[in-house]
């Protein structure tokens, strides 16, 4: 069962959760995938994403991919979600580490994963540590990046609809990095 173990309430009320557990059983109108630009399911957040959502998730990504091309850091795709609890998958590509202009790149694609749930006029979303598994972007680095760019969203969009957002972090090293990254970022908002 998914625990919450920091919360932060914006001017507006909406909420940044930081979540103990699994984002395939999180009940929000959204969870993102950690993808890659050619949405290949295959390791990973989005290997797990895909499996427990069932194979529709892979075809409509294929889809995706067709009509649209491949997938930005700035413009994430979004497809159903099979038979996960969530309405909609958005699927966020973040940087590899080591690749250049990595800072711009995960703020994009985490700012890009918010601006897509607004688009689609939903409430709550959760996301994963992009980018922090296989593609080796640094924790905490990560960390004040994913806290930066959400704060800086409800900044400039206080009356968002998107009320609540779950960093959902499935190991115990991410949960604590992210949590003291929290307590800091708290210190100086």
């Amino acid at each position: 069962m998914n625990e919450i173990k920091q919360t932060h309430i914006f001017p507006e009320g909406q909420r940044l959760e930081i979540v103990h557990g699994d984002i395939t059983v999180e009940t929000v109108d959204a969870i993102v995938n950690a993808a890659n630009e050619r949405l290949a399911h295959g390791g990973g957040v989005a290997g797990i994403i895909s499996r427990k959502g069932g194979p529709g998730i892979q075809r409509e990504s294929d889809a995706w991919v067709r009509e649209h091309g491949l997938v930005t850091h700035e413009k994430p795709a979004f497809t159903g979600a099979g038979m996960l609890p969530c309405k909609v998958v958005i699927h966020a590509v973040g940087p590899v580490w080591g690749a250049g202009g990595e800072e711009t790149k995960l703020a994009a694609a985490v700012r890009g994963s918010l601006e897509r749930a607004e688009e689609l006029n939903l409430t709550s979303i959760a996301l994963p540590a992009i980018s922090t598994g296989i593609f080796g972007f640094p924790k905490g680095l990560a960390a004040r990046i994913f806290f930066d760019t959400i704060a800086g969203y409800y900044q400039e969009h206080p009356q968002s609809i998107l009320r609540q957002v779950r960093l959902t972090l499935y190991d115990q090293p991410a949960l604590a990095i992210f949590l003291s990254a929290f307590t800091d970022w708290q210190q100086k908002s």
